[in-house]
């Protein structure tokens, strides 16, 4: 009798055997990149997706600037209009897709979404970075889901790993390669010895970089996935204006060939980190030892590791960019609403992985209060001399020398480097210290200055 049922349960289609509700009904919002990706996604894997779900996911609208354009993407059944705000007012829709991108008209977009008790899924980083608090303060008054796997580190499903699969842990810190575009850039810069305008273009002409890059190279799309790690890992609130931002537009080639010498990659690096005088929240161009997992990532490549107490330290890689890899986290968060839109607010996963009620604020450090180790470069016409003047003042300086090496200059044969590496000290001894060494005799031009990171 047993079999029997079982085959009967099992047999025909096995996405209509577990597929007993009616389908989610979604209106997106945004027809480019992503949200092409999705609905081709969603059309290929259709049956798999409801195996899994117990439920059919539909795209029923879709609020596009083209209506000709995207009627060459999406079948006759989807419903396309040029007005997005008969999306979310559309009582006939459960959960609104923002693929748009930008924090105006998203916001005003995903609020009225909220207000009329749609869920939402968004691979919007800026505007959960920027407008994260209000969002979800809204969402978590009117009872719904905001889900944003997408928004950061794309096909990673990092903030998944980091609200569950690490929901036992502690974690220390995190520090991740968050970006494609300037990986993509400094990757070459590395293997090509190219300088950055040149690595920039190449960028831009593969498609690795926008018509204008300025979010990407000046670190800022880092920094706003940063801030929503951060959030998720410590229990803070979103806080972008926090961030310490740094990008790799002043970065020479020079340096990168420089600690390629010394043994060390350049990344750019967004880094949150617990410590006992205060959060520390950075993106800027690093020195990680050319052994490390993370300085093997390269091109377009994103990853992210997370030291924790119990788990330790863990690491996840993927593509940081794509049509269809960012449509895999969409359509992953789409699942979970999928799974979870009947169950009760409070027995969702959080938005942040902490309670409501546990989130609580740390003091987040000033980069001048923040602590690492650093690189220096000083251009010098006569290194006989600056030796010795730089033993005496290194031993009266409050900073301990890891390694002092001096090289060619490859663009001015009547200059010498003098590389010096450090022990950690804080960011405002540093840039002290790195303004007198400017003023020394021998030393021509300002020093250069990078900063290091152990992650071990």
């Amino acid at each position: 009798m047993y079999q029997d049922q079982f085959a009967t349960f099992t047999s025909g289609n096995p996405s209509c055997a577990a597929s007993p509700q009616a389908p989610l009904r979604v209106g997106m919002l945004g027809l480019g990149t992503v949200g092409s990706g999705t609905y081709r996604v969603l059309q290929r894997n259709a049956e798999v997706i409801a195996a899994r779900t117990g439920r059919h996911i539909e795209i029923t609208t879709v609020a596009v600037r083209h209506l000709s354009r995207a009627a060459n993407i999406v079948g006759r059944e989807v419903v396309l209009t040029d007005d997005p705000f008969a999306v979310v007012n559309n009582p006939e829709i459960d959960v609104v897709v923002e693929v748009i991108g930008g924090t105006t008209p998203a916001r005003a977009l995903v609020l009225q979404a909220i207000a009329n008790g749609k869920h939402v899924v968004t691979a919007n980083k800026a505007l959960l970075a920027v407008h994260g608090r209000e969002i979800f303060a809204a969402a978590q008054a009117q009872g719904v889901v905001v889900a944003y796997e997408g928004a950061v580190a794309v096909s990673i499903p990092i903030i998944k790993a980091l609200r569950e699969g690490l929901t036992a842990n502690h974690i220390e810190w995190i520090a991740g390669i968050i970006n494609g575009t300037t990986n993509y850039i400094l990757s070459e810069m590395k293997t090509k010895g190219l300088n950055f305008a040149t690595a920039l273009a190449d960028a831009q002409r593969l498609g690795y970089a926008e018509a204008d890059p300025t979010l990407d190279i000046q670190g800022i799309d880092a920094a706003h996935k940063l801030t929503l790690l951060a959030a998720n890992a410590f229990g803070v609130p979103v806080q972008f204006d926090q961030v310490h931002v740094e990008g790799i537009t002043e970065l020479d080639s020079l340096d990168i060939s420089f600690a390629g010498s010394l043994g060390y990659h350049v990344k750019l690096l967004g880094i949150a980190q617990r410590t006992s005088r205060g959060l520390e929240l950075r993106v800027h161009p690093t020195l990680i030892a050319a052994d490390h997992l993370l300085a093997q990532v390269n091109g377009s490549m994103n990853a992210v590791m997370v030291k924790s107490d119990a788990a330790g330290i863990t690491l996840y890689y993927g593509a940081g960019a794509g049509s269809e890899q960012t449509a895999s986290a969409v359509i992953a968060d789409l699942v979970d609403v999928c799974r979870t839109s009947g169950t009760s607010p409070q027995h969702r996963v959080p938005y942040l992985a902490f309670q409501h009620s546990a989130m609580a604020a740390i003091q987040v450090l000033g980069i001048n209060e923040v602590e690492t180790a650093y690189y220096l470069r000083l251009n010098v016409s006569n290194t006989s001399c600056i030796l010795p003047t730089l033993s005496e003042y290194f031993a009266a300086a409050p900073v301990r020398v890891r390694q002092v090496e001096v090289l060619a200059h490859p663009g001015d044969p009547t200059l010498n480097a003098v590389l010096v590496l450090t022990e950690p000290t804080s960011g405002r001894v540093m840039c002290n210290m790195a303004a007198e060494l400017a003023q020394l005799p021998t030393v021509s031009g300002l020093v250069t200055m990078l900063r290091m990171a152990d992650l071990s």
